[in-house]
């Protein structure tokens, strides 16, 4: 009989992908308009006390931009956009609001995304573990009932593969300061399957 079991915790760690795209009529001043900025970037982030390890360029990339262009005409090369992109991990959940914050004013223009975890999902695995036992024992009792006998001893247990879900939202807003922007934390869960086998009387 397999059993499935759940458990939830708020997450305590964050990771936000930010960063600057500019765009100008050539690649150097694109390029010097995009460092500018990204390094008020960078600024904000290690004022808000962020190691530098926690800090990883994830994108860089330098394309010409085109406008125009028919069956009787090319496409004129118009300008190059330049996008550099950075990996932020907060250890710090409560510091997330402060951060968006931070990263907007000082001139980040691209948002691409915010992720949550935990820092040691261990204990929820071994709660969505029992509970995922449990789960297996109840129903494998309802059947063997059913059937008309009853459970002997346990002659093997196999775990499934575990799996963290994506978070599941809570219906509350943390605001992490007065001027912080708002953020939903959610939960986060871990499931886990197990199989286990009895010998029936």
């Amino acid at each position: 009989m397999t059993g499935e079991g759940e458990a939830r915790a708020a997450p305590d760690m964050a990771q936000v992908s930010a960063g600057v795209t500019t765009s100008a009529p050539t690649a150097a001043a694109a390029l010097a308009a995009n460092t500018a900025r990204m390094k008020a970037v960078f600024a904000a982030i290690q004022k808000l006390g962020v190691p530098e390890k926690n800090i990883q360029t994830v994108n860089f990339s330098v394309s010409p931009q085109y406008t125009g262009g028919d069956a009787n005409s090319r496409p004129r090369l118009t300008g190059y956009q330049v996008n550099n992109e950075v990996s932020v991990r907060l250890d710090d959940i409560a510091k997330l609001g402060g951060a968006l914050d931070a990263l907007v004013t000082a001139g980040s223009n691209q948002m691409n995304g915010i992720s949550f975890s935990i820092k040691n999902p261990a204990p929820l695995l071994v709660d969505a573990r029992g509970r995922a036992v449990a789960d297996a024992k109840t129903r494998a009792e309802a059947y063997a009932k059913a059937a008309g006998v009853t459970l002997g001893p346990i002659l093997s247990i196999s775990e499934n593969n575990a799996s963290a879900p994506p978070p599941m939202p809570k219906m509350r807003m943390m605001t992490m300061a007065a001027e912080s922007v708002p953020v939903a934390e959610g939960e986060q869960s871990v499931v886990a399957s197990v199989s286990i086998v009895w010998e029936i009387r």
